[in-house]
This record gives C-alpha cells, structure tokens and sequence, in this order.
C-alpha cells in the first residue's frame, strides 16, 4: 500500500545513460548558420540539428582530459538540464535570464551558427580565432575583470563582485551569456546533455555534463534559499583562456552533486533593484514563472530540489486581479471560470488546450455580512430583457434620460416601466443606484411573482426508505438512523408545512400510516413485488407538526421492531416504486438506506463484484456503470416529479455503487457510502453527516440556468442533474454543498465585443414556500492574447472541470486512457505556453508556465492518483471507486483542491507549548510526501472526508500516553479515540473540532496509525501522499520531469 520507510521517498533506480547518448533539443528555433554581431559575444549557440553534424575539428582535442565531447543531437529527444552542482546559489535573487555556459571544455564549442528570431542589439565584437581551443569572443566594450574565487556557496554577498557587463538580449536563454552566474536554477541544454535525461536517467559517469562558472554574479532579491553545495574546486586554467576569463567562467569540474531546481514568479522578475548590471542591451522582462531541471553525472539523483516545486500549501488562492477589474461581478464562491479572459476567436480558443468554462455553486454558504440581498418587484414586476430574458444587473446600460436599458447579454434596447424609472445624473447613473442592489450587487435574490410558477410552491417533504434486514439490524445502522431522524425533527426546514413519511423493507414492503388520529403507527405488508399498490390513499405521507406524536413513537420503535429479524433479502427495487407512488404528488427528498445488494423483483442486481481479468480490457469501464437500466428509468421518473435522491449505503460488501448511484446522479442527490460500516465506529459519521443533509438550507423545485452573451454559448454540463432541455437543468433539490461544471465553445469565428457577461439564474422554491430566483452575474474580458488567458486562469476551476472530465471518460473507457486525457491536456497547454516566449527569451532546459497555473501539474498528478482514477483492480474497491467518483463530480472548487492536495500538519510541538492559543493560526502545511514525517512527531492528515492522525515510532511515550491512555501501545485499530482528563488531550480534541467546523459538509472521522504497522498505515496514509511513488505510479519530481520532456518532443 505504500513505502515500509515513510521517511522517505522510494526512487525506483535508472540505468546509467549511454557514453554515445545523443544530446538533447534545447530549443524548438534552432538553426545553424554563423553567429552575427552581439550574439557572437556573449550567447551560447544552439545544439546542431538533428541533420548537421559536428565538424571533426571541435571533437578533436583532450576528450580525454575529462570534458564530454559533442554529440550530434536528435530532433526528438527531449530536453532535460545538466547539473550545475558547484555553483553556489544566489542568496537573493531569482533570475532565470543569465544560465550559466554549455560546454565544459573549450573543445565542445560548437561551430557558428545562426539565430533566426533575434538581430545583434550591440555592435558586433571582435571574433578570436577558431580552432578546438579557442576561448569564446569578447565584446568591444571595456569592462572590469572579476578576481577567481573558489567554487561553492558564496559566504557572504557583500563579498560578490560585480559580473561582466555581457551584452545580451535576453530574448532567449538557451543562448547564455557565459559570464558568471551565482544561480543554479537555470541550466542550459546542450551537446553536453545526453537524450538520456528524456528518460530520467543520469549522464554518464566520468564525463562532465557543464561548465560550472567561476564567478557569482551581482547579488540578487528574492531568490529561494538552497543548502550550500558541496565540493568545487578550481582547475588551473590556461593561459589561452585567461583574457577571457570572466566571460568564459573558468574551466573546472563538476562535483557529483544535484542541481537544485528554482522557482522564479514574475514578480520577482519585476523588482527594480534585482538586475545584475547590464550593457546598454536590455532585454525583455519574463513574464512567466520557471522551474530549472538539473542531473548529475555518474548520478542518480534527478536533480530536483524537491523543496522548490510549487505546492498549495497556501490552499486554494483564486485570482485576484480578475475581481479588482470587475468589482461588480458576483464571488467567486458562487462562480469561476476557468479562465477570466475569453479567447476572441475560435483559433485562439483551439490553442488554449485547457478546458474553457464554469464552476457554479449557485447556493454556496456567504460569510455573515455577506449574504445574497433580496429584492422584491411588487409593482413592477421582475425586470427583464424582452429578447433573451436575462434579469436586470449591475452592467446594464441606462439611456434615453432613463427611459430605456440596454441588455448586456444581447445588446437589445428595453422600455424601462414607468414604476421602474428614475433620472439620470450627469455621469448616466441612475440617482437611485444606491437604493438598488440589482443594480450594484453581482448576486441578487428576487422574489418570483405567480406567473414563475407551475403550480403553488410545494411543502419540503422528506420520506425515508430503509433496509431493514439482518445486516441492517446487526450493523446498528437501523438504529444510528433512527436516533438521528428523531433528534433532527425540530430543525427540519419548512416547519410547520413540512411533510414526512416513511417505508421500510426486507423481502417484503412495509407502509406506516401516520395520521395524527392514532397514538402507534399502523405497519402494512406488502408480499406481491410484481405489481406494488399503495395499502393506504393517504396517511402515508403526514404533516410533521400534526403527526409528531406519531412520528415520534414510529422512530422510538423501530429498531426493536426488528432487532430479531433473520431475513437476508431486499427488494429494493419495487420498495423504491412504492416510494415514488407515495411521494409524486408533492415531491421532495428521498433518503434511501440500503447494506444489502438487491435481490428481489424489479431492479434486482447480480453479484458482479470486481473481475481482475477485466481491468486493461475493452470491458473495464462497464464494471463502472450501471447494470440495470430500471434505476436510470426510475431516476428519470424522480426527476420530472420533483423528488431527488440520497444514498446512503451502509454494507460490509460488494452492493454496486456503479448502479444505486444513478439515483442520485440524475436527480440532484448525493451518495454517502460507508465501506465495512459497524455502529461502534461510523455511528459519528453517519449521524453528523445526516443530520446535515436533513437540516442544511435547501432549495425544492429548481431549475438552473447560465446565459453567457453573443458569439459564446455552453455547450456540456457537468454533475449531478437532470438535463431537461439544451440548457436548462432539472434540480430537484439544491443546496450549498453541490457545484456544477459547464464548458463553453464560441460560435462565432471571430468575438466583437471587448466584454462577455455571464450571468446564472436559479428559480427554486424556499423552505418556506416562497418562489425565488438567485441570480449571479459576472463579466469577463475577451483577449487576443494567448498569454493573457493563461496570465488569468484560475486553477480551481481548471481543475473542478478536468476532474468531471476524467471520471465521465472513465466511464466509457479505461482508467489509463482517463489518466493518459489529462496528462496529455496538460503538456498541450504548457507545450503552447512554452511556444508563446520561445522566441523572445532563453528557455533552455527550463519548465515554464503561467504564475496562475503553477499548481496545474501537482493537482494533475494528485487527479490521476484520487481513488476514481488511481491504478487499476487492486488499487481500490470498485464500490469505493464508484462513489469517490459520483462525490468527485458534485464537489464544489474548494472542497476538491481540498480532497486532491490533503493537508498534513504537524501537531506535537503545538500540544507541547504550556500557552497555548488555539485561535492563532500556527498550523503550518507540509508536503505530501513520506520526507515530511518525522519519527518523533505526531501529524494529522486531513483530507475534509477524514482524519489520519499519524504517531512516529520514536514518538514520545508521554506525548502517546496522555492521548490514548493505556491503550498507546497495543494495536491502533482497537483503540478508542477519546478525550481523556489532561490538557494535551483536551487540546487536540479542541484542534480536531476547529477542523470539523471550518468544513462541516462532511465528518471527518479519526483513524490513528503507528508508523511501521502494517497494512494499516499503508492503507490511510503512505497511499495518499501524492508526492511519492506508490504503487508504480511517479512521485511529484519524476512527473514534471516527465511533463518537461513531453512538453520539449514538439515545441
């Protein structure tokens, strides 16, 4: 399940790369001619090309000696750094525009070659003769020569002389000005680069892979901090090479230690104080952010700095800019979009890779002060444009002295009703703007006249279906649900017009009357499964305020009703049929509580459990899909009466999630699945997160619907919903809980406009019987720039709409073929990323992509590894990979980055502190990897569904002992997880509960684990940290070395 050492992570051994490996692409404009004017003096030219070779002149000389000798390259061999291990990182700066040389020894000068993309900024310096050891030329300019100083870390960076002022363009870093350069992050690619590294192998031993530079460079801001390297000595240096020293670098070896990988966001490309001196050619600023990839010879460390990749440690950040430009548009709680500028075309759209759309919660939870206003048209009724009928909002335009508004989806001209009229000021406002929140406020809430419905709202009805044979009985589910509902009647929503009702089943059907007439429920069997009747016209379902007593007295005898039944049988399929007679009169919530497969009439399921010999087949995905299409059919029914469904599978066996889901899935419903349940472990669970679903906020009756402005329209949708016309969604029920994707396509070839409006309508009936409508409203930029769009992507989105995306491809073929759809969209959209600053900037071996989208490649990694995707048959139950995926789907953004990206916290040295206070924010994220773990530290890894609390074997034994009690050194799976008479315990149990309420949707249960106990730590923990290699499947490093050579094969 995991690595035995979760100290750290396994690295599975890579076979030495061959002496002849052919180098690598560094740059996808290379070419060949001879270098004209400043680019001679001071860049580094490309690798040969796959069809030119090098001249037997520059292979000739002291190969021997130590330094590789040129190879020729191939066209698609990915690039990957070589090491720069002596160099000694900058204490503080991060520049990716100065790499350091290519070649370790003046006999690898390549031949002369040509730029296409950049013209000379200088004029031209004077070239030194050619030959196997000439010394790189030196510019015109006069300039100062640095002293030697030894190889490694600088001590001290009042010490640091200033570097050679290189003339450079900064266009493009493959081609490095060799002067000095202190930062490690920014390798070149070259002939000294074996293709090998495409494969994550190292260069061969004995042969250096760079030339490391003598000298730092100026001091620089905001740089990374790196442990100080190891080794580096200087080699005498000729006397040819001595005049240019300082640009050259001096010729030494490479000490066999990694070079570590950097980190460079455009804000610290941007700080005034952070350029190292520079000739009169300056260069443009990268826009971009980097990463560096370094090896080492005779090595088999990937070279990454693990430390420096980027991680959520932060949680989900949404972007900023995007709601400073547009203050008026609705939260992002209530909507994002994958990317906040808008492609202007569909070619540029083509090029964007990722996919373009929404993430909706159109009922998410407001932070208090922040709640939806509400907005009641009583005379004029809902304002609304005649043509496309979006709602009246902040960007409409008033004209015509106020007489008339201009629609901002359809650009149409509306009468505004008398009622609604107001003058306008000198600025074209309206003089009543600030008594209008429809009209500032990007979220509104109107209240529906009559002509918005169907019928008169329905009271919220809630009826419940429970299995009630021996597994349920033995469990202690039939009693966990028993208690819960009964301590839950009072805070139903809808009081005093809400309605309840209930049936229970085994092999037969057993109806309740309820009328407030009686004092004891009156049961009624039903045997016949092939044709159901109802026993009863009404009383089935009752007013819960007139039937209370009743209710009361159902839920007080229910499980000893039972407690001595022997029957094995479900007839969940006909019992659901009665639920639906019952219920398709008002509507509502149906809460079906099952532990057995159904056996029994229509619906009955086959034991067709999870077949390994399936798995890699054409046949995998249909384990993954429903069986039966009786309960799509019965889903549809749901839907079009207004009922959605709950699941809560309560089994210790196989009961195919795959097929009860669709319940859910088609009708606005959740699936709550608790594998292996037993009352004395999940009771918790199981009563917090019903009692949630019964009490939360809800809406009943809804319909959704996103109207986006001319040229774009969404064309998919995503969730758990019934689709009843292109656009419109069935919703049954609605609550803050459930988000829904959608993606977009334009329809026009090219947009006209510089502005598309979006805007999301909800109509739904309240609780308390009110018909409202919730709409949001937002507008977004259209851009002709493609590294605009990326500049404003938002990562939450991105990932919300690729993991819905996933989980529907697992449906229809194999979980490889769903991993592979992600990776493969993610190198598309880097590879164009790349492409956009090919030309102007030296990328070299460097991984770049957009600051906004910096997380885009760990949370790809952590959706392939999530139970829904993650390996194949012995990775996950199929009934577990069912339901993560149906929960997966319904998530809103933050919730998911959540699941994806868990946080691990240590915990020990905050118990330890004598003053302790629990509302200042000290807890302090760490990786997902088994590095993190220390053997003397207590951790809690919590991933919103679940909590792993995780004791190092040299924890102290005190530390143990106050939290558990006697128990802390037998088995962690017998031990009952309380609050015990002592401060630390008290304190822990204080952090867990702050944790519970900041994310109440679900109840994150506690699993103790002892490192080194076997399955069990491998089970809840070494399995989900992403960042490793578990299971065959890559750690964080190897995948963006892997991403890195896909995204170089064809740039």
């Amino acid at each position: 399940m995991g690595t035995e050492n979760p100290n750290r992570a396994n690295f599975p051994l890579r076979p030495v790369a061959s002496q002849f490996s052919a180098p690598r692409n560094a740059s996808p404009f290379s070419s060949s001619g001879p270098v004209a004017g400043a680019e001679a003096s001071g860049f580094r030219p490309n690798n040969p090309t796959a069809s030119s070779q090098v001249p037997p002149s520059f292979l000739a000389g002291p190969v021997a000696s130590g330094f590789r000798p040129v190879a020729p390259d191939r066209s698609n061999a990915p690039a990957g750094p070589p090491p720069a291990s002596s160099y000694g990182p900058p204490q503080t700066g991060s520049f990716q525009r100065f790499p350091r040389p290519q070649f370790s020894s003046p006999a690898q000068v390549p031949p002369p070659q040509t730029l296409h993309a950049e013209q000379p900024l200088v004029a031209p310096p004077v070239r030194p003769p050619t030959g196997p050891f000439s010394s790189p030329p030196v510019s015109l300019q006069t300039q100062p020569q640095p002293p030697s100083v030894p190889m490694g870390y600088p001590q001290s960076i009042n010490t640091i002389q200033p570097r050679m002022n290189v003339p450079q363009s900064s266009m493009d870093s493959q081609f490095s000005a060799p002067g000095t350069n202190l930062q490690p992050s920014s390798p070149p690619m070259g002939p000294s680069y074996p293709a090998a590294r495409g494969t994550l192998q190292p260069t061969f031993p004995g042969y250096h892979s760079q030339q490391p530079n003598a000298f730092p460079q100026a001091p620089l801001v905001n740089s990374i901090a790196f442990p100080p390297q190891q080794g580096g000595y200087v080699a005498p240096v000729t006397a040819a090479s001595r005049p240019y020293l300082s640009q050259q670098g001096g010729y030494m070896q490479s000490p066999p230690i990694a070079a570590p990988v950097a980190l460079y966001s455009r804000e610290h490309m941007q700080h005034p104080g952070s350029l190292p001196p520079t000739s009169m050619a300056q260069g443009l600023v990268e826009d971009f952010s980097s990463l560096s990839l370094g090896s080492v010879p005779g090595s088999f460390d990937t070279g990454i700095d693990s430390k420096a990749l980027p991680r959520p440690l932060d949680g989900d950040v949404e972007p900023k800019s995007f709601a400073e430009m547009y203050p008026m548009n609705c939260s992002s709680r209530y909507l994002r979009l994958s990317t906040c500028a808008l492609p202007n075309s569909q070619s540029l759209a083509s090029r964007w890779h990722l996919p373009l759309g929404a993430v909706v919660c159109p009922l998410a939870e407001a932070p208090e002060g922040e709640e939806v206003p509400i907005v009641n048209f009583v005379t004029t009724g809902i304002v609304r444009c005649r043509r496309c009928r979006t709602y009246v909002n902040p960007y409409v335009a008033f004209t015509d002295h106020g007489r008339k508004w201009r629609c901002n989806i359809c650009s149409i001209l509306n009468d505004v009703p008398g009622e609604y009229f107001a003058h306008l000021d000198a600025s074209g406002r309206r003089v009543d703007l600030d008594q209008r929140p429809e009209l500032t406020k990007g979220s509104v809430e109107f209240i529906a006249p009559a002509e918005y419905m169907i019928r008169p709202p329905m009271p919220p009805q809630y009826f419940f279906l429970i299995d009630v044979s021996v597994s349920a009985v033995r469990s202690g589910m039939l009693e966990v649900v028993a208690q819960t509902i009964k301590s839950c009647l009072d805070t139903l929503p809808g009081f005093p017009r809400t309605q309840i009702g209930f049936i229970t089943y085994d092999s037969t059907i057993h109806f309740y009357n309820m009328k407030s007439s009686l004092t004891q429920p009156q049961m009624m069997v039903v045997s016949d499964l092939d044709d159901i009747f109802l026993p009863l016209p009404d009383d089935l379902a009752v007013n819960l305020s007139e039937s209370r007593t009743v209710v009361d007295a159902f839920l007080d005898s229910l499980p000893s009703m039972f407690q001595d039944n022997v029957n094995v049988e479900s007839a969940f399929g006909p019992a659901l049929k009665a639920a639906f007679m019952v219920m398709s009169q008002l509507g509502g919530k149906l809460l079906i509580f099952q532990t057995t497969l159904p056996s029994l009439g229509a619906g009955r399921l086959r034991l067709r459990g999870d077949d390994a010999r399936v798995y890699g087949t054409d046949k995998e995905h249909t384990l993954r899909i429903a069986e039966d299409p009786f309960y799509k059919q019965m889903a549809a029914d749901f839907s079009k009466f207004q009922i959605s469904v709950n699941v809560y599978a309560c089994s210790d066996k196989y009961i195919d999630i795959a097929t009860l889901g669709t319940l859910a899935k088609y009708t606005g419903g959740q699936i709550y699945y608790y594998p292996n349940f037993v009352s004395s472990v999940h009771k918790d669970k199981l009563k917090h997160e019903l009692a949630r679903d019964l009490t939360r906020a809800t809406a009943w009756e809804a319909v959704m619907r996103i109207r986006c402005g001319r040229g774009a329209r969404f064309t998919s949708y995503h969730g758990n919903f019934m689709l009843r016309s292109t656009d419109l969604m069935a919703l049954p029920v609605v609550d803050c809980d459930k988000a829904y994707a959608m993606q977009l396509c334009l329809e026009e070839t090219l947009l006209t406009t510089d502005t598309v409006y979006f805007q999301v309508a909800l109509l739904y009936t309240s609780s308390l019987g009110e018909r409202r409508i919730r709409v949001h409203t937002a507008a977004a930029p259209v851009v002709a720039d493609l590294g605009e769009m990326y500049r404003l992507a938002d990562t939450g989105a991105v990932v919300s709409l690729f993991s819905r995306l996933a989980i529907e491809k697992s449906l229809a073929y194999k979980l490889e073929e769903a991993r592979t759809s992600v990776q493969l969209r993610i190198v598309k959209a880097l590879r164009e990323y790349r492409n956009l600053y090919a030309v102007q900037h030296r990328l070299g071996g460097r991984m770049i992509y957009p600051e906004s989208l910096k997380l885009l490649p760990l949370y790809g990694l952590a959706l392939c590894k999530s139970i829904p995707l993650r390996g194949g048959y012995a990775d996950a139950q199929l009934d577990e990979r069912c339901a993560a995926g149906y929960t997966m789907m319904a998530l809103p953004a933050k919730k998911l980055l959540k699941l994806l990206y868990p946080n691990l916290i240590r915990l020990d040295e905050y118990l330890l502190k004598t003053l302790a206070d629990e509302s200042e924010n000290i807890w302090k994220r760490l990786p997902l990897a088994a590095e993190s773990l220390d053997p003397r530290g207590l951790y809690i890894y919590d991933d919103g569904f679940r909590f792993v609390i995780w004791f190092g074997s040299m924890l102290s034994p005190d530390i143990a002992r106050s939290l558990l009690g006697e128990d802390f050194a037998t088995d962690y799976s017998k031990v009952c997880f309380t609050e015990r008479d002592n401060e630390m315990s008290r304190r822990l149990m204080r952090i867990i509960e702050k944790y519970r309420e900041t994310d109440p949707s679900y109840y994150q249960l506690c699993h103790l684990v002892r490192q080194g106990e076997q399955p069990r730590e491998g089970f809840f923990l070494l399995s989900n940290l992403v960042e490793d290699q578990i299971g065959g499947t890559n750690g964080y490093a190897d995948w963006i070395l892997q991403l890195h050579r896909q995204v170089q094969q064809n740039a």
